[in-house]
């Protein structure tokens, strides 16, 4: 096995690196991978720019990446679903103990949960990565590395239509086009919403909701009430919404979502913005709206893969930009200017296809 593992390395606020590591050795209940397709998050982005997201501060330098897929070139002595030669998706959550939460099969809130690229845990933006066996789920032949490694963002947007409640016949607001919001209108019209409408600042986004089944796009400027928005959903729905998915974390578009939302609804919260945010809680509360929070994910690889395989979801066109990992800093350039969708970095300098 070659000995070169290019790793794409933060070691501080705004000092990218790519260095050769040395290839791990996985233990007896984690296999070695030969990494394939990793797509870089915004949250990526924003620990570079920023070294830190919210109580996650970078304190050592660490490995980025969490949205992946790869081969298993190397299995631990305890694996016994997995061979060498299996292709995978890599869910990044990892709880390190069996807690309550772990046992009631909310995992994503346990207080122990090893998080790829989260500090202090580092991620798989490499040509070599181990991960725990059981966070490894195989892909059907007809299922691609890249779509393998978009079931991360894809899963959020499962996770946030299961916490709103979406269903045959559901109609939904979307706040935000970006690369979660297209997975959330993804997932929400897999789960048999009769209508969509979906918010944005930049046209082009909204574009691509549209190829992606988005019934109705508004297109928002800066400086719009939110009240006024909310009647722009009603006139364009004939309603107002069951569901509101907030992807922003903008406080103006939180208001928006609240005053949106029709009476008995659902509000889900997926975007995350400042700690503090000013929102009109007694309109939510004197008609009954509910106001639900999501982390991430959990149990969503297996319905995830189930779609992807069906046909039912076609998270393809959700890729503007490939580069190699050589390459991996203008990958995260390309991505901090916000152009395209999803920047995929391909970390198999033998295979570079899909």
């Amino acid at each position: 096995m070659s000995q070169e593992n290019l790793t794409v390395v933060l070691h501080a606020q705004g000092d990218l690196r790519l260095e050769n590591r040395p290839v791990p050795e996985p233990g007896p209940d984690e296999v070695l991978l030969k990494m394939h397709s990793v797509g870089i998050c915004g949250s990526d982005v924003h620990y570079w720019q920023h070294g830190r997201i919210g109580d996650f501060v970078l304190k050592k330098p660490m490995v980025l990446g969490h949205e992946a897929s790869g081969r298993v070139v190397k299995v631990g002595s305890a694996v016994e679903h997995l061979n060498v030669g299996d292709r995978v998706a890599i869910e990044p959550g990892v709880p390190r103990k069996v807690d309550e939460y772990v046992k009631n099969g909310r995992y994503n809130l346990s207080p122990t949960i090893f998080f790829c690229a989260t500090p202090p845990d580092d991620g798989n933006l490499s040509q070599y990565y181990k991960h725990s066996a059981n966070f490894c789920y195989k892909l059907p032949d007809n299922v691609t590395y890249e779509e393998g490694a978009l079931i991360e963002p894809l899963s959020v947007g499962i996770h946030a239509c299961r916490r709103g409640g979406v269903t045959l016949g559901s109609t939904v607001l979307i706040c935000g086009a970006g690369p979660i919001g297209l997975v959330s209108l993804l997932v929400a019209k897999a789960m048999g919403a009769s209508k969509v409408v979906i918010t944005d600042l930049f046209p082009e986004r909204l574009t691509m909701a549209k190829e992606l089944g988005a019934d109705f796009q508004l297109t928002v400027k800066k400086g719009d009430g939110a009240q006024q928005l909310a009647k722009s959903v009603e006139d364009l729905l004939g309603a107002q919404p069951h569901i509101t998915i907030e992807c922003t974390g903008v406080e103006s578009c939180v208001q928006t979502a609240i005053y949106a939302t029709r009476s008995g609804g659902v509000i889900v919260l997926v975007g995350h913005g400042s700690e503090m945010v000013t929102v009109p809680l007694i309109n939510a509360a004197v008609r009954e709206v509910d106001i639900r929070g999501v982390f991430r994910y959990s149990n969503t690889w297996p319905m995830a893969i189930a779609m992807l395989a069906s046909g039912k979801v076609n998270v393809k066109p959700l890729v503007t930009h490939r580069f190699p990992l050589k390459q991996a800093i203008a990958a995260f350039e390309t991505t901090r200017q916000g152009l395209g969708i999803k920047v995929m970095l391909k970390c198999d300098q033998n295979d570079q296809d899909p």
